[in-house]
């Protein structure tokens, strides 16, 4: 059971449309108890390869699968695959380029289909997970719906998302409120939708200041 997922069933919300984009493989998916609790799901993958095993893993489940990369345009993108880590090959930085040193080779890198987040968002979301290794931005950007959570892939070890400024200024103009964090995402709700507790806010500022600690050291380290 995820712990977003314990942590909203504590609060006692209910969901009628979840979506995440970016998924990897089925048994990793951060809204995999939604989907078992049949949940309508809306899953976003690029990797043809792995959204093959996500159409057959979920064969039986509530979910519409789109087998494409979400971007700033409709048409095609180069994707480069390191690992469990597929980015979009233009990104500034991704967490394999910062955090493992990945270098963009032509062997690795693959092209597929990509549009805008508003071809598929039919505006009913109300819980979004966004986890595309840096482009996170591009689906807010288009997003249509108002979901009542957002989580977000933010940060992680080195890494910090490329578009940190924009997300920031999109989640306070459409007010989103930062509830919690973990190893690499922020998750935000609806101001208003519950009061977020101290415990809460303190275990975000622990989280926040492991993630400087480390920059911290790698800074000292390269001296």
């Amino acid at each position: 059971m995820s712990l977003m997922y314990q942590k909203l069933r504590a609060r006692g919300l209910t969901f009628t449309h979840v979506c995440e984009v970016g998924v990897y493989i089925p048994e990793t998916s951060n809204i995999l108890d939604f989907i078992n609790n049949g949940v309508r799901a809306t899953l976003v993958e690029a990797d043809p390869d792995v959204a093959q095993k996500i159409k057959a893993a979920f064969a039986t489940k509530n979910i519409d699968l789109h087998p494409v990369a979400v971007w700033d345009t409709n048409g095609t993108l180069k994707l480069s695959k390191a690992a469990s880590s597929t980015f979009a090959t233009e990104l500034p930085t991704s967490p394999a380029l910062e955090n493992d040193r990945y270098h963009v080779s032509e062997a690795t890198t693959f092209e597929v289909p990509c549009v805008q987040f508003s071809t598929i968002d039919d505006g009913t979301i109300d819980l979004l997970s966004i986890d595309i290794e840096g482009g996170e931005w591009y689906v807010l950007k288009h997003l249509v719906s108002s979901p009542k959570v957002l989580s977000i892939e933010t940060h992680g070890k080195y890494y910090t998302n490329p578009f940190l400024t924009e997300i920031t200024a999109w989640l306070a103009q459409h007010q989103y409120t930062l509830w919690y964090k973990d190893g690499s995402d922020s998750v935000f709700i609806k101001e208003g939708l519950f009061p977020i507790s101290v415990f809460d806010k303190l275990a975000t500022k622990r989280v926040e200041l492991l993630i400087r600690w480390k920059k911290f050291k790698r800074i000292f380290k390269k001296k």
